[in-house]
């Protein structure tokens, strides 16, 4: 666990760098932790001499930081918010790679944030019946082939929405990413459906308490909905709009993305249509279409193997270094390569050659951010 005081720590740099992300984060990275860069304060070009002025400027005073820190954990506690800090194991690893990963995540619920396969349904808010449709169809048949996604929305009117109502219907749990505070809800007429998803899914924020949801917040918004997942996924959009912008970015992460064509010439798919046509998201318009690209075809295999009894041998026949790397995913999966190298105590090389046998057996799959799953 992590301690109560590198916790505060954490939530005064969000208030120092608000405007200073990048360098906060090389500090963070540079010094190993919160509490650490805290002690640096007063030096921080001994630590990072390409600091700006800006940033330097910020650790003058930190007291006032520290004392909002210190009733923002207050306020987390009393209210059944999880500040989670870089260092937390239950940070999005997804996310904790991002250049512009959020040194706290603000967190209400009950899902697991490092589940095997994450996605996120963006779109317009002004969505039609054809994109409600889109998102009812693909949702009800992503459940039939693969029973275990978290879905990830922005909890905004249209498409988002339908995406966080879908995903309960078909028993999924479903996180929304907030452009406030967790002592707010925008809109407000969203508040019964976030509350469900707190008991299925969850909320999160990277903004503490007494945060409007300014203009600004959600295009920082939109780069957690991003980097959470797997994959984005598009359901109409005009030719411009922020789910263009969550494409644009997961795309700078490296991450797939696609999206559903709709008519010619309807305002409503122009931009799905042009982002297809410019090759920068994948053409799909099922949940078919979704699965097989992302190769998640076994999930269905195995619950076909199920449902027909059928009993298949799990692993075929491992050398000694693939056990050691198996029974680390098995008391732990999804573990970043650094981490299973600790787990098993063999070096890079060896290791790097051993997952990768294990991916051509079907043992493993890697994942974005480095993360390797066990198919089980």
């Amino acid at each position: 666990m992590i301690e109560t005081q590198e916790i505060i720590d954490s939530i005064a740099l969000t208030r120092i760098s608000f405007y200073n992300l990048t360098g906060m984060l090389e500090l963070y990275r540079r010094l190993g932790s919160a509490s650490e860069v805290l002690s640096h304060h007063a030096h921080i070009r001994d630590v990072l001499p390409e600091a700006s002025p800006r940033l330097v400027e910020a650790f003058r005073d930190i007291s006032e930081p520290l004392r909002r820190a210190q009733i923002e954990y207050e306020w987390d506690m009393a209210n059944h918010v999880t500040p989670l800090c870089l260092a937390d194991p239950r940070y999005p690893e997804r996310l904790r790679h991002c250049p512009d990963a959020p040194l706290v995540l603000y967190y209400k619920g009950s899902a697991d944030l490092n589940q095997a396969k994450v996605i996120n349904i963006v779109g317009t808010r002004r969505c039609t019946a054809y994109g409600q449709d889109i998102v009812r169809r693909f949702l009800t048949d992503l459940k039939q082939r693969c029973p275990q996604v978290l879905v990830v929305s922005g909890l905004a009117y249209g498409i988002d929405i339908c995406a966080h109502r879908q995903a309960l219907a078909n028993g999924y749990e479903t996180v929304g990413v907030l452009a406030h505070g967790l002592d707010d809800l925008y809109p407000p007429r969203h508040r019964a459906t976030a509350e469900e998803m707190t008991r299925q899914g969850g909320l999160l924020t990277e903004f503490m308490t007494n945060t409007n949801a300014d203009k600004m917040n959600f295009v920082r918004r939109n780069r957690i909905v991003a980097g959470l997942c797997d994959a984005t996924l598009l359901v109409e959009s005009a030719p411009k709009g922020g789910g263009l912008i969550t494409c644009e970015i997961a795309q700078g992460y490296g991450r797939d993305v696609f999206a559903f064509p709709g008519p010619v010439g309807a305002e409503s798919s122009r931009g799905c249509n042009n982002l297809i046509r410019d090759n920068g998201a994948a053409l799909i318009s099922d949940a078919d279409d979704f699965v097989h690209a992302m190769g998640w075809d076994d999930d269905r295999q195995r619950l076909s193997a199920r449902q027909t009894g059928i009993e298949r041998q799990l692993f075929p026949q491992l050398s000694a270094e693939e056990q050691r790397v198996v029974d680390a995913l098995r008391a732990n999966n999804d573990l970043q390569i650094n981490l299973l190298t600790v787990k098993t105590a063999l070096p890079v090389p060896t290791l790097t050659a051993t997952l990768f046998s294990l991916e051509m057996k079907g043992v493993v799959r890697s994942l974005a951010g480095g993360i390797y799953h066990l198919i089980n």
